[in-house]
């Protein structure tokens, strides 16, 4: 889901046993005692029912081992079977390229893929390595399809990766959609598609979301402490600056982790013109001025470039970099929420005075229907509605840490956010008070320091 700031491997099947029956003796002329022939229906009744395991020998009834095992695995299909060898083989490749990236050889990097694929791989091999890549690995996600060439097929790839963190414990992941030429023991590399990761943007669900910054543009990195700063080179000037502003960001949205595992490292994104309109897809309402955006195991932060003038970029990178610290990995957030995650991330921003009381008090008088699980905006929204919307979630979150404390607070969004606990579930619980009463006293506190 994506938090926005308003501007102001499958295992292989068992390989069959060798089949074949031992071979037929000689007719035996003597005469034998046949038994009838319900007789030995009867045994093997009783063998399927395993009440006569011990009385039977292995093989009395259905044959040797060999013929078990063909009964009870049939042949796999022929497609089935080679395109499983090809998704070893395409690993195999796969695992080549990741060494060749961690180990900075851009040559190697590009010698699983055909020519027509070098100047994406260059483009991205560069990126990737300017962001400090620590870990990268891919996997097939299924088994290839024909492509409708003879030879060729189709099979997505899941990368997982990490950034300037060795060992990390909770790498990003993205799913690609590649093809490859069947060249024997070295598949080849034909295509490589744009990513689609699995991603959620703060405060509510979201579909996958479009290219990530490395795939499709030139970046520079600056590496501090807690954070990780990129952008494209038209910017480069600005790093340190933006590096220093997020590192003091990170101290304060350390201690808004709900969960005491705080994030490994924040990575930060400071979007051009251009690039907001195409990174993850671009598709932002216009008041967004920054997001957080999850990647399957992590959060990256986009910014604006006309935040960078304004005085609220440290305000800014605060309530980014907390919905980091306080978001789950997973998805499921809805608006019904919003007013939780914003408002806390909107709490520890703010330093001193809050700045958007005047639209907040404008808001409560004129149009709030009092309730907050209504409260998120639509990407329609007017500005000063939209302002005064985080307010309001300010002014509740900040009611519920003067009354009861941080601590308890924490446990609340715990119990909500990463629990997916409804709080008339969890209120009386964690704040020994009925939703429906807390609520209410909320919303006239709200109310009061609206006036």
């Amino acid at each position: 889901m994506t938090y926005g700031e308003p501007v102001a491997d499958d295992h292989p099947p068992t390989t069959p046993a060798t089949t074949g029956s031992a071979p037929h003796p000689p007719p035996d002329r003597r005469p034998r005692r046949r038994w009838p022939l319900w007789t030995a229906f009867v045994a093997v009744l009783l063998l399927l029912a395993g009440g006569v395991s011990a009385a039977l020998p292995a093989g009395a009834v259905f044959g040797s081992d060999a013929t078990l095992a063909r009964i009870a695995a049939p042949a796999e299909n022929p497609t089935t079977r080679a395109a499983r060898e090809l998704a070893g083989r395409i690993t195999a490749q796969l695992d080549r390229q990741s060494g060749a990236l961690l180990s900075g050889d851009r040559a190697a990097f590009l010698a699983i893929a055909e020519p027509a694929v070098h100047a994406t791989l260059r483009g991205r091999f560069a990126a990737l390595r300017a962001l400090r890549v620590s870990d990268w690995q891919g996997r097939p996600r299924g088994l290839p399809t024909q492509a409708g060439r003879p030879g060729e097929w189709r099979l997505s790839v899941e990368f997982r990766y990490c950034f300037a963190v060795p060992d990390c414990r909770r790498p990003s992941s993205v799913l690609v959609e590649t093809r490859w030429r069947d060249a024997g023991a070295e598949p080849r590399l034909l295509e490589l598609a744009r990513s689609k990761p699995e991603a959620q943007l703060a405060g509510r669900a979201t579909e996958q979301v479009g290219a990530l910054p490395w795939e499709i543009s030139e970046l520079v990195v600056a590496v501090g402490r807690r954070t990780l700063v990129a952008t494209t080179p038209a910017f480069r000037k600005r790093l340190p600056d933006l590096l220093a502003r997020a590192e003091a960001a990170a101290r304060t949205a350390d201690q808004y982790v709900v969960t005491g595992d705080r994030p490994e490292r924040y990575r930060i994104y400071y979007a051009g013109p251009r690039e907001w309109k195409r990174w993850y897809g671009g598709e932002q309402p216009e008041w967004v001025a920054g997001y957080a955006i999850g990647l399957g195991g992590d959060h990256e932060v986009v910014f604006r470039h006309d935040s960078y003038t304004s005085a609220g970029l440290g305000e800014l990178l605060r309530h980014e970099l907390t919905h980091v610290a306080s978001l789950p990995d997973h998805d499921g957030l809805d608006d019904s929420t919003w007013w939780l995650t914003e408002g806390l991330a909107e709490y520890a921003a703010t330093v001193g005075r809050y700045n958007g009381l005047t639209e907040t008090r404008r808001l409560v008088k004129r149009g709030w229907d009092g309730k907050l699980d209504t409260l998120a905006p639509a990407g329609d929204t007017p500005d000063a509605r939209v302002i005064g919307s985080y307010g309001i979630a300010y002014l509740a979150v900040r009611y519920l840490v003067d009354r009861f404390g941080e601590e308890r607070v924490f446990a609340f969004v715990k119990a909500v956010i990463h629990d997916r606990r409804i709080p008339r579930q969890t209120s009386d619980e964690i704040f020994g008070v009925p939703w429906s009463t807390l609520h209410a006293d909320c919303v006239k506190g709200i109310r009061s320091a609206a006036d």
